[in-house]
């Protein structure tokens, strides 16, 4: 069983490892954002793979993030389990920077970016009723309330907008009078990505600010930085405490998610694509 561990804004190093190795991959869909660490965590002999986000010095936009590249640079090195974190902005007074949100939902808001690993021949229509995994969003955030003590809320609706902007303050209120509970920019379509590879995947995002929606509030990326330096310690408290209790044969409706959902006979499928996507679709060929 290996696990993946995504870091968003202000993760940028692994967590505490032993016998590491540094991976540098290619993938058919590019370079990812950059080498894979891998290594042990503590006594477990858990295997972590652990992949920066936006890089180790954070040079990559949201919407021109390897996505690809990524989560198939984890499928790669064997991963099962994604665990992710955010940098979010709250819609909700009790939502203060700081808090710790472990959401079920995702409304995506992008509009450049490619959805999908698949196409170029074969159409595959996949269910993503539930974008994270329940089970592990719901170790995830047991974890969460167990391993901090700031304030922790599981389920919420995450809105994925493109950016690299922040939202208007027209656009904050609209999410608000949804009833959507955090904006960011990274969740899709890394969790889409993830659900396609057949990975269980789950995210811990950190409040960083009131996004715009507060009269009185304005978004800067002064504070933003220092609220996510400060929620840096309480994510990886987290993501190393759902590691260190991971329950062993975790089955989560992920894995094996493909089964039943390409829409095209195998000998329609170009060789070429069938090649490139040999990882994800080879064994329902």
């Amino acid at each position: 069983m290996t696990i993946g561990f995504i870091g968003g804004s202000g993760i940028y190093e692994a967590l505490p490892l032993t016998n590491t190795r540094t991976e540098s991959v290619t993938t058919p869909f590019g370079e990812p954002s950059a080498p894979l660490e891998i290594g042990e965590f503590g006594d477990t002999g858990r295997e972590i793979v652990f992949l920066p986000r936006h890089g180790p010095d954070h040079q990559r936009s949201p919407t021109d993030l390897p996505y690809k590249a990524n989560i198939y640079a984890l499928k790669q090195a064997g991963v099962e389990y994604v665990f992710a974190s955010n940098a979010v902005g709250s819609l909700r007074e009790d939502l203060a920077p700081q808090t710790l949100v472990v959401p079920d939902q995702i409304y995506d808001r992008t509009k450049l970016r490619d959805l999908s690993y698949f196409g170029d021949g074969v159409v595959v229509h996949q269910q993503f009723t539930r974008p994270y995994s329940p089970k592990l969003a719901e170790h995830l955030a047991a974890s969460a309330k167990a391993a901090t003590e700031g304030g922790v809320v599981d389920e919420g609706t995450y809105v994925c907008i493109e950016g690299p902007q922040y939202s208007t303050r027209a656009e904050s209120e609209f999410y608000r009078e949804q009833g959507w509970d955090v904006v960011g920019m990274t969740a899709v379509p890394e969790a889409k990505l993830a659900r396609e590879a057949e990975m269980a995947y789950a995210t811990v995002a950190g409040v960083t600010d009131y996004d715009v929606w507060k009269q009185d509030a304005e978004v800067s990326l002064e504070e933003v930085l220092e609220n996510a330096a400060a929620n840096e310690e309480a994510i990886k408290n987290t993501v190393e405490h759902a590691i260190r209790t991971f329950p062993d044969g975790l089955e989560c409706e992920a894995h094996g998610s493909l089964e039943g959902t390409i829409n095209t006979p195998t000998e329609a499928i170009p060789d070429e694509t069938r090649e490139k996507l040999d990882l994800f679709i080879g064994d329902y060929l």
